[in-house]
């Protein structure tokens, strides 16, 4: 997937781009956009923070910016064809120079997060992020709208044994989408459905629970530092770890520490107290 922040500084003349991936944009702010097929029929279109725009692929367009502050998105083929159950070649999406779309407009404001963060999350977080965002293009904008299907069942139980000890293996490690579902020979897209479907979770917060998981046993050893922890669990920075482990637990690795000890020292007591009473 790719990912870049557009941030005119003045208006820009008109000029022809021709994109080769299948690429959207989200604006950012309120601005203007002049369009066209063609120099000689070049249309403005005024937006507001959230709309989307769909771009058009090979044949080219002019475009203008007026003090436009928008991200834009390219996704992959692979990604596009997975989302439309293996269709062969590349998926046409009809181009739009205006429209709304909760789904994909949050999609994007997460992309948006992550980037300005510095993708702290990993390869995993923007490899599940494209893929839904190729079923909600797919689904809502391919120019033969084939709905992705939806599986009944879900994974053996051999292929979620094969996962969990693919993450627990591979904790500290950037895992991606596509190596989890390489590992038990299905495709990306499928293997994401699949998954769901057995697990009730997405791959991302499947393997972000392990992770919280090892954390909070690590955390309850008194002399673990918190930034061993940290990478123990794959991420990046202890400043991230901090944040996604207070936003899951409800406090800070510190405090949960402190309270997993003090509530050992409470269990001590309490157990001491009943042993003497015996006596």
């Amino acid at each position: 997937m790719r990912v870049e922040l557009f941030q005119p500084e003045s208006v820009t003349e008109p000029r022809h781009w021709v994109r080769h991936d299948q690429a959207f944009a989200m604006m950012l702010g309120t601005g203007s956009i002049e369009w066209g097929s063609r120099r000689s029929a070049i249309e403005k279109f005024d937006y507001a923070a959230g709309d989307l725009a769909l771009c058009d692929r090979h044949h080219g367009e002019w475009v203008g910016l007026m003090n436009t502050r928008h991200l834009q998105i390219g996704i992959s083929d692979a990604a596009l064809m997975t989302a439309s159950d293996g269709a062969n070649g590349e998926v046409g999406l009809r181009p739009r120079r205006k429209f709304a779309d909760p789904r994909l407009g949050a999609l994007v404001a997460a992309v948006h997060t992550e980037m300005v963060a510095g993708f702290p999350s990993g390869q995993l977080f923007v490899d599940s992020v494209e893929q839904a965002m190729a079923v909600a293009l797919v689904n809502g904008h391919a120019v033969r709208n084939r709905p992705v299907p939806i599986y009944r069942g879900g994974l053996g139980s051999a292929r979620l044994r094969r996962i969990k000890e693919l993450v627990h293996a591979k904790m500290e490690d950037d895992l991606s989408l596509d190596e989890m579902a390489q590992s038990i020979g299905l495709s990306t897209a499928h293997f994401a459905r699949m998954f769901r479907k057995s697990t009730g979770e997405t791959p991302y917060q499947f393997v972000l629970r392990q992770r919280m998981e090892r954390a909070k046993a690590m955390l309850r050893a008194p002399d673990a530092r918190v930034l061993d922890v940290a990478v123990a669990c794959g991420f990046k920075t202890q400043q991230h770890f901090a944040q996604v482990f207070r936003d899951v637990c409800g406090v800070s690795p510190t405090q949960y520490r402190q309270d997993s000890l003090d509530s050992e020292v409470i269990c001590a007591s309490e157990t001491h107290a009943e042993n003497t009473l015996r006596l």
